[in-house]
């Protein structure tokens, strides 16, 4: 259901894009020596700091959505009084077909608009997200909710930008962990209120519903307040290099954007970078449907239409301090990873599938808790890596590019399979079987991974037993990837087109 969209999943598609910045290193001239002479650190406006915090907490106060936890109990309870077929078939599938409807223009308005008027947007859409919640009582009203949360969850990605155009390319790395850390205390303190007034206060879903629709309207004019970006990644940088006199069809024949379209073809050409990206586009998919429902599949296993007897926000909380523990011990492996990262990810798609099973086919609502805190906190342990993997031999805007790129594909992946698994236009199936198509998922993914684990491990050891040379030779702490000058030559440069 929508409610288990919260911001580090963002992320937490936010925090997954935070993350993203957390660990890359732009590569190229800094964009001080871009500007010349005149502009050096010593005339960087000295705002920037108090443009940081207040963008941070913006980024805090967005994700306080105490109610968002229970929206899911709140739809099924007497008051709403909707069915749980109408949520799983008829409701929740319209955020996948809204997100992927608006997953590219956002993308690209988010630069062309330099960021403020998205987050903007992003703002309006939980104000009508909590309005339709709280007034409407039709399917159609719950529907147009959902349109609203997939607008909202296409936006997330200027609020990751946005940080960026505010300081100096070496401060990237700091400013992206104020940046994540703020979105995941945001989504740890809201689910925790949620649950405290929940359980311990006695407040209705109802209450908290008007709670949240208070906290995020003053997100909306915290959103008014933002500094106004001077540039953006791709189109405003390019437009300000070449001066006021260029036409604007020659701008966008030689822009950023489009030369690293056709700097693309490079990308796939490197295994690691096309490994980690169909792991980015294959397990997100899975890992962002499992989110869509399981507040559904919780309350199939144990009704929750009063009150007290809803953990949602307790299990939301520890799922989200477990993810950023294991995000954080990722930091810290140290392994071959050209040689064993199929082998890892095989591995933890496997457990995946395994928490998935156990989750569709137990009768206990705590085992289902446990399993789906494992879930998130085994993805949130490879996003990281993932992120670095990509992203470590990529200028910033090649590897916002290909961020987008996957996380398109896997949008669209998404939609396909709501479309044939939980619409009633296609197989309409009710929660419990749903989790079990999410298992043989998995489980076909582990099979695909293990498969290539062993075909790269075999391939290694024979060479090694013949006495050639491998490139998975050293162990490295998430080192940058090995790759053929010519290739490191293009994928460093986003602005210059392989010739």
């Amino acid at each position: 259901m929508v409610d288990t969209m919260t911001g580090d999943d963002d992320d937490v598609r936010d925090a997954d894009r935070d993350l993203m910045k957390d660990v890359m290193k732009p590569t190229g001239k800094p964009e001080d020596e871009e500007k010349g002479p005149s502009q050096t650190p010593a005339t960087e406006p000295p705002t920037w700091g108090w443009s940081v915090i207040f963008l941070c907490f913006y980024g805090f106060m967005f994700q306080q959505k105490p109610g968002e936890p229970f929206i899911t109990p709140y739809l099924l309870s007497s008051t709403k009084n909707f069915t749980r077929d109408q949520i799983t078939n008829e409701v929740t599938p319209v955020l996948a077909y809204s997100n992927m409807a608006v997953l590219v223009p956002v993308f690209l308005l988010t630069d062309l608009l330099r960021y403020k008027p998205v987050l903007i947007l992003q703002s309006l859409s939980n104000v009508a997200i909590w309005l339709l919640l709280l007034l409407g009582s039709s399917l159609l009203e719950m529907q147009f909710m959902e349109f609203f949360y997939g607008i909202s969850m296409a936006a997330r990605v200027a609020y990751s930008s946005y940080i960026f155009s505010l300081v100096r390319p070496e401060l990237y790395q700091r400013v992206a962990s104020l940046s994540r850390a703020s979105v995941l205390m945001g989504v740890f303190t809201s689910s925790v209120l949620g649950q405290l007034l929940l359980s311990a206060a006695g407040v209705s879903y109802i209450t908290l519903g008007w709670a949240s629709l208070g906290l995020v309207s003053f997100s909306l004019l915290l959103s008014l307040c933002l500094p106004w970006p001077k540039r953006s990644l791709f189109f405003n940088r390019h437009r300000q290099a070449k001066g006021p006199g260029t036409k604007p069809c020659s701008s966008w024949a030689e822009s950023t954007f489009v030369l690293m379209l056709k700097e693309l073809r490079s990308v796939v050409r490197v295994p690691s970078l096309r490994l980690w990206s169909l792991w980015w586009v294959f397990n997100s998919t899975g890992y962002y449907l499992v989110l869509f429902y399981v507040h559904v599949l919780w309350d199939k296993v144990f009704p929750a239409s009063e009150n007290q007897r809803a953990y949602n926000g307790g299990v939301e909380a520890a799922s989200t301090l477990l993810g950023a523990m294991t995000s954080f011990a990722a930091g810290f492996v140290k392994i071959r990873w050209n040689l064993w990262s199929e082998l890892m990810i095989g591995l933890i798609t496997a457990l995946q599938a395994g928490l998935l099973l156990l989750m569709g086919t137990t009768s206990n609502i705590w085992v289902c808790y446990v399993a789906y805190s494992f879930f998130r906190g085994f993805y949130q342990f490879l996003v990281p890596i993932a992120t670095f993997q990509i992203a470590s031999n990529l200028s910033k805007e090649m590897c916002a590019l290909v961020f987008g790129v996957n996380t398109l594909l896997g949008t669209i992946l998404k939609t396909f399979i709501t479309l044939i698994v939980s619409d009633k236009k296609g197989l309409g199936l009710a929660v419990h079987p749903q989790f079990l198509v999410y298992f043989f998922y998995f489980a076909l993914l582990t099979v695909v991974y293990l498969g290539a684990a062993a075909y790269v491990i075999t391939r290694h050891y024979r060479s090694q037993r013949g006495g050639g040379a491998t490139p998975e030779a050293t162990p490295t702490e998430l080192s940058p990837m090995e790759m053929d000058p010519g290739e490191t030559d293009c994928l460093a440069n986003g602005v210059e087109a392989k010739a």
